[in-house]
């Protein structure tokens, strides 16, 4: 069940832990490496299911993928971090910044939603996946990911991501769409103390920017940012932009992680 970890920066630095879409892995940060690492130690994790981490028998659930996570930090030696996480990534975010509070200092959400209906859908994928792999998948998926003419302009970096989609362990997947057809955490936001940034991307038909908007407004000391020209994966169409504003968010004066 332990987690693979790719670490940036300097062993003293604050800890951020980056989390990834589904059907990623922690290289869809890569943009963000460079700049974070400078001032972090970044710890980009693959999730269960997910790149060189366990894949157990599904189906998942966002408390097991995220227990996972906490089980790193321990392993780690870590009491304390930031987390920024896209996606699943932010879904599981939120699962730790509401139960686990004492191991969140700042949290960053991108991309994200507490509730993703229906939830037949997310088990029919995972069906689809588990019994042909990614074929009938893996167009729509991507399309969601990229803006029309981020995928035109950057044809290199739309096929990178579709291998790392397609090199997902079926299995992991569709145990993955599984916690997410099960999932609700809106009940949880209330609870969620750590100071969050909520980022939204104007174009991701994945999870709108009112998604973002009710995240927002449902966590207490949440401030929303919207980026123009970005869809689902906007770390990867926006590097520079999210890279100043996660920089930005995790360098407050003061703050738990030392």
């Amino acid at each position: 069940m332990r987690l693979h970890a790719t670490i940036d920066g300097p062993p003293e630095a604050p800890v951020l832990l980056l989390g990834s879409s589904l059907g990623t892995t922690g290289a869809m940060w890569q943009p963000q490496v460079a700049a974070l690492a400078a001032r972090f130690r970044v710890v980009r994790y693959d999730h269960l299911g997910h790149g060189r981490s366990p894949v157990p028998p599904g189906p998942y659930t966002i408390d097991l993928l995220g227990r996972a996570v906490l089980e790193l930090l321990d392993d780690l030696g870590v009491v304390s971090a930031h987390y920024a996480g896209l996606s699943l990534g932010g879904m599981v975010g939120m699962w730790l910044a509401a139960h686990a509070p004492d191991r969140i200092d700042r949290l960053a959400l991108l991309c994200t939603s507490a509730f993703l209906p229906p939830a037949q859908g997310w088990r029919s994928r995972a069906e689809t996946v588990r019994a042909g792999g990614f074929g009938d998948i893996v167009d729509p998926v991507v399309s969601r990911w990229f803006t029309p003419g981020f995928a035109a302009a950057r044809p290199d970096t739309v096929a990178d991501h579709r291998a790392m989609l397609t090199a997902t362990p079926a299995a992991g997947y569709a145990a993955c769409c599984e916690a997410i057809a099960a999932m609700d955490l809106r009940a949880d936001l209330a609870g969620v103390l750590a100071p969050t940034l909520v980022i939204g991307a104007a174009e991701d038909p994945a999870t709108p920017p009112e998604h973002a908007a009710d995240l927002a407004a449902r966590i207490p000391s949440a401030r929303l940012v919207v980026l123009d020209d970005a869809a689902h994966l906007a770390n990867v169409e926006q590097p520079a932009v999210v890279a100043r504003l996660l920089g930005t968010h995790f360098t407050p004066e003061g703050g738990r992680n030392p």
